[in-house]
């Protein structure tokens, strides 16, 4: 009998229970391996896909949104058009579905790391690995807004880092969690839930304000996971979550070169820009930001600490 043909003949684990401690259940024609990450909305799993024998990254989400009809129907319509898009740095949709009353999307399982992951191992980025990083991003950002998808929670933990091809492209990046676009839950930032959609350290002043938003929402969340990449912390800090949410919206962003010296002179203003209060005030796609960003870069590295020169007995040979 095949993995396929066995699972033909058990009923699917019951998700009664939640989707916490699934591991080895089988859902939706997948069986659970390990757990891989986890948000206020969503577990997401690593999984065997039985009927094709691929590794795939399964999301379950809370119950309750699919309780919601309005939501349920937004998820299927909206995960359609993900699963539509054919990008290199988007991760592929392969299905998306609803089993037992628990919302489901299967997803191409990317083996690597997230942003906040190597941010929390080496600190921040040199400006060239930054704007390789966040120009892969912007061109998935980019093709999603050509599909009237605006993404609201782009974090370090949505952008992954896998291992690229060669020395010129060292890393290839997939932003994640297009499957369920926060569209889908609010034409404001909320869910009827009472969940805020997006993260607090990368959310924009107009969804705070529960305005409309359009890609350039997801321009100023690039541009806080630029600035953290550069400095090692999102653009504002604050105790608590209200003072937060005031800061995004009313206090102007830190210049980048009071937290990393050496930068060029430029690229102040680019985030400055990006990070504008306003939408029109912003550059007008990702793409934009980020080459601004690479312009001001050529400006040139400086080092704050620049290596020492050869020795004395050297300089007849190294002048």
């Amino acid at each position: 009998m095949t993995a396929a043909d066995d699972h033909r003949a058990r009923p699917d684990a019951t998700l009664s229970a939640g989707p916490e401690g699934l591991t080895g259940r089988r859902i939706a024609g997948y069986r659970i391996e390990s757990e891989i990450g986890r948000g206020g909305m969503a577990v997401v799993y690593r999984a065997t896909d039985l009927r094709l024998g691929r590794t795939v990254a399964l999301k379950l989400l809370a119950p309750e949104l699919a309780r919601n009809d309005t939501f349920r129907d937004r998820f299927a319509h909206e995960s359609r058009v993900a699963a539509a898009i054919d990008h290199p740095h988007i991760v592929p949709v392969f299905e998306a579905g609803e089993v037992e009353g628990v919302l489901y999307i299967a997803m191409r399982y990317v083996a690597g790391q997230d942003l906040r992951a190597l941010l929390d191992r080496e600190g921040p980025l040199p400006l060239p690995t930054a704007s390789r990083i966040a120009g892969q991003v912007a061109s998935a950002l980019d093709a999603a807004h050509a599909h009237e998808l605006v993404h609201r929670d782009v974090k370090p933990g949505n952008i992954l880092v896998a291992e690229g091809t060669d020395s010129d492209h060292p890393e290839h990046v997939y932003l994640t969690d297009f499957g369920l676009t926060k569209k889908s839950l609010s034409l404001t930032g909320y869910t009827r839930v009472g969940q805020f959609v997006g993260t607090l350290d990368y959310v924009a002043p107009e969804q705070i304000s529960g305005k409309p938003v359009d890609g350039r929402c997801d321009v100023y969340s690039l541009a806080c996971v630029v600035y953290e990449t550069l400095t090692g912390a999102p653009p504002f800090q604050r105790d608590d979550d209200m003072a937060l949410l005031w800061a995004h919206q009313y206090d102007p962003p830190p210049p980048l070169s009071e937290r990393r010296p050496g930068l060029p002179e430029g690229v102040d203003d680019v985030l400055a820009t990006a990070l504008a209060k306003a939408p029109d005030d912003r550059y007008d796609s990702c793409l934009a930001f980020v080459t601004a960003l690479r312009r001001a870069g050529r400006a040139g590295w400086v080092d704050p600490e620049p290596p020492p020169g050869p020795p004395e007995w050297a300089a007849p040979v190294f002048p």
